[in-house]
């Protein structure tokens, strides 16, 4: 289960870095401010989100189902939240109507709250001879 998570984080991590170089040096120049900051802010979540599974993957507090549950609500966290915000940011430069995506947001940032309350949780319920 390690490995999923330093897969599954360090891919959002490349992703993230990509996105964020896009950002700073190409869209800065077609994009409104109000959309780049959007654009943004998508990065920053999944760079933090990355991160995180990255660092939960080496927890040993978490045993393989919880990380499993925790890869999933950060996965599909990410992806709803943060790709939603790209195509919402992108969407007028595109020339495409992606509004539809506007709800499809707080699912995302929804799925990686419970995911935060999860590991949390885990943490609090822990039992071990180093309380």
């Amino acid at each position: 289960m390690e490995k999923k998570l330093l897969i599954a984080g360090c891919s959002f991590a490349v992703i993230a870095v990509i996105f964020g170089a896009l950002g700073a040096h190409a869209l800065e120049k077609v994009l409104e401010p109000q959309q780049l900051k959007s654009f943004e802010t998508g990065v920053r979540y999944q760079l933090f989100h990355a991160i995180a599974l990255v660092a939960f993957s080496q927890v040993s507090i978490l045993n393989d189902s919880s990380k499993n549950i925790l890869l999933y609500l950060f996965v599909i966290g990410i992806i709803l939240f943060s790709f939603s915000i790209y195509g919402l940011s992108l969407s007028k430069w595109l020339n495409v109507n992606l509004k539809f995506l506007g709800p499809i947001t707080p699912l995302g940032g929804l799925s990686l709250i419970v995911g935060w309350f999860f590991v949390l949780w885990k943490f609090v319920s822990h039992n071990s001879v180093n309380n």
